[in-house]
């Protein structure tokens, strides 16, 4: 542990599975202490377990406004504040743009844009309160350049990406960074949704050669050090910035 993340108390949403789990772990071996907030009750206690009393495990579905807000107040009571607020969580949900349903499109708004709104704006009293806070939010290549299939998903991220600058803007003199991270093709489960959507594991497997320039799928460990930077001091001069982990996809 080098420590770079000494002293900050995160609020983490999604933290338990696939790039928030590696985002978890990079946190904690800075020296972070971490709250997560997730809906999967069975994987949160087993981080809770795995971190000791470095990590608090609050059940809740960030669909629901009151489940965010309890969340916050639940979160800060613990760490006694919350100095950095690092959005994660999401859904992905694919499908041709006359077949999606309204309902489907209203989900993946709620999960991927309005919960974080609500988290910023609950949380902001805790935030302005360190003088050198930091919020991270996740975003997605498909925000900035769109995908067949992903019309709703991609629609979400872009407007996470709109947030995140116009916000930044609205808190620098609050001593609040915000910045957002943009994830290529990363392996994980999260993205099976769009996998099916173009024929399949295979078919996934021939095209990633073809369009992404290093040839390869990501990790969540080489995405995971992008948060750790933009949470801690050393972005202290980083704010209203949507920054591309691809493999050189976008450019």
């Amino acid at each position: 542990m080098s420590g770079r993340l000494s002293g900050k108390r995160v609020l983490l949403t999604g933290g338990v599975a696939n790039i928030g789990l590696a985002i978890l772990e990079a946190f904690v071996a800075e020296g972070a202490v971490v709250s997560v907030v997730d809906i999967d009750a069975a994987k949160g206690a087993d981080v809770e377990k795995r971190f000791g009393g470095r990590v608090k495990f609050i059940k809740a579905d960030i669909s629901r406004e009151e489940d965010i807000k309890a969340a916050i107040g639940e979160a800060a009571a613990w760490m006694k504040g919350i100095s950095t607020l690092c959005l994660n969580a999401g859904v992905q949900l694919s499908g041709k743009v006359d077949d999606f349903s309204t309902s489907n499109w209203d989900k993946v708004f709620s999960i991927n844009v309005r919960s974080n709104f609500i988290f910023v704006r609950e949380a902001l009293k805790y935030l302005r309160e360190t003088g050198n806070a930091s919020i991270v939010m996740m975003s997605s290549l498909a925000g900035k350049r769109g995908g067949a299939g992903l019309t709703c998903y991609s629609a979400s991220k872009a407007a996470v990406i709109g947030f995140t600058t116009s916000v930044a803007l609205e808190l620098a003199r609050d001593g609040v960074r915000v910045n957002a991270v943009c994830p290529g093709w990363i392996d994980t489960p999260f993205n099976q949704p769009v996998i099916d959507f173009i024929g399949g594991k295979e078919k996934q497997e021939s095209l990633v050669p073809t369009v992404i320039p290093l040839g390869r799928q990501g990790t969540p460990q080489e995405v995971a050090p992008l948060f750790v930077y933009l949470a801690s001091d050393e972005s202290s001069y980083v704010t209203a910035q949507a920054i591309t982990v691809d493999g050189g996809i976008y450019n």
